[in-house]
């Protein structure tokens, strides 16, 4: 006759909150090592996506409004004309004509 006894493994739990309601779960590493979300700075302005910028339209120390053109990102021989989110002052240009860009590098900052 065999044993069948199964072999007990202890799995440690977590608490998760959810609109106040408590659940007790496992999290994954990939969960665990996660980057924390950080509510967007409306005064910096991020590339999207990789590319190249064709055209910066604003200098520094400019007033901007809403809606006006700040640059054209070309990624994939699509021009992309990014637009300014707030009405406000050009702080600073991290970027020139001709620059190649990262995902998430920051171009400029706002006042």
């Amino acid at each position: 006759m065999r044993n069948n006894k199964k072999k007990e493994t202890k799995q440690r739990c977590n608490s998760l909150c959810i609109n106040g309601t408590k659940y007790r779960t496992t999290f994954t590493a990939k969960y665990k090592n996660r980057k924390k979300w950080v509510p967007p700075d409306k005064k910096c302005v991020f590339a999207f996506i990789p590319g190249t910028i064709v055209e910066v339209c604003v200098k520094q120390g400019q007033e901007v409004s809403e809606g006006d053109n700040l640059f054209i990102l070309e990624a994939m021989k699509m021009k992309n004309h990014v637009i300014s989110p707030i009405t406000g002052k050009i702080k600073s240009i991290k970027i020139k004509q001709g620059d190649l860009v990262e995902r998430q590098q920051l171009i400029l900052m706002l006042e």
